[in-house]
């Protein structure tokens, strides 16, 4: 009987121990996986001391201040559909109150080669016409306002030099530290002037570790572009006497190198921009109201005002960039 008792109780530890050995598995069992969102919100703000687009000032050498706001439609994780708007300011010849941008397109990745496709409309509200003269050098009206309104240099600018142009961008990530970028945007009308323009750049950037600042969470990168501004020929409202019917803009290269340091949602990026577009040319494309002198004369400035809107400029901006998904759960 002790002999039964005593396998009785044995057994009865052994049951009991895996009973519980399999309730500590089903204790520790995965969740199942949570459902898969694709709606996300990219938003963010920065402030710049210099807005420079394509090596030009668009702020005047003025700080600059900025925000967007850009919905997206993740249709699985290797593409990506999204609309987005952001604002700036400027400060234009035409006195237009800021740059108002609208886009939008897909975002396709095939393994390393991410890819953007898209369409993007910059709009200048609240902009008045400087002429100074009822018609242009073709014979044209150019209106009450143009008339009526003019720049001291004598440049000319429109009301509306809002246009849009189309765009692709094609990344390689070649590993965690280096990325190459090529871009291409063309418009049929750019800023309005009658001319076409097309834009072409590479980017390289070099990330470095995370741990290059040891565990205090700040990153660091550097990269640099390299791109092209074609134009093709203004409308007569920018024409001059020897090119009554318009001025085929000089075309130019342009170049910025820079170091970033990134902590958490904040990046602070310092740039050095320039080009090679002379003064007098550049004149003419900006229509700059600050331009001066009379010894810059090109071809498609025969006043020989000059500006510096395209030289040499050093840029420092401060922007934080957020997520929905990623910052706001």
């Amino acid at each position: 009987m002790k002999k039964l008792a005593l396998l009785a109780t044995a057994l009865a530890m052994i049951s009991s121990t895996a009973m519980a050995a399999d309730m500590a598995v089903k204790a520790v069992k995965a969740p199942p996986p949570a459902p898969f969102d694709p709606w996300d919100i990219a938003f963010g703000a920065g402030i710049v001391s210099d807005y420079i687009f394509r090596g030009v000032t668009q702020s005047n050498h003025n700080p600059s201040v900025t925000a967007y706001f850009e919905p997206r439609y993740n249709v699985n994780k290797d593409l990506q559909l999204y609309i987005g708007t952001s604002t700036e300011s400027i400060s234009f010849a035409n006195r237009a109150a800021a740059e108002v941008d609208v886009y939008g397109g897909i975002r396709p990745t095939f393994g390393a080669f991410a890819f953007d496709i898209g369409v993007w409309g910059y709009l200048y509200p609240g902009g008045t016409c400087y002429f100074g003269a009822p018609f242009d050098t073709a014979g044209k009206a150019v209106g009450a306002e143009c008339a009526l309104n003019f720049l001291p240099n004598g440049n000319v600018m429109k009301k509306d030099v809002s246009f849009f142009e189309v765009y692709g961008k094609a990344t390689w990530t070649i590993n965690d530290n280096w990325a190459f970028t090529i871009n291409e945007y063309y418009s049929p009308n750019f800023l309005n002037t009658g001319a076409w323009g097309n834009y072409s750049s590479i980017i390289g950037k070099y990330t470095a570790p995370s741990t290059v600042f040891g565990t205090s969470g700040v990153g660091m990168y550097v990269s640099g572009e390299f791109g092209r501004q074609w134009l093709g020929t203004s409308d007569s409202f920018y024409g001059v006497p020897a090119f009554p019917n318009g001025i085929k803009y000089a075309d130019y290269n342009t170049w910025n190198i820079g170091i970033g340091f990134t902590y958490k949602v904040f990046t602070l990026d310092l740039r050095y921009s320039d080009t090679d577009l002379s003064k007098g040319n550049c004149s003419a494309f900006t229509s700059d109201y600050t331009a001066g002198g009379t010894n810059n004369v090109t071809p498609i400035n025969p006043l020989g005002t000059g500006s510096n809107w395209c030289g040499a400029a050093g840029i420092a901006k401060l922007s934080v960039d957020l997520t929905a998904m990623s910052n706001l759960k």
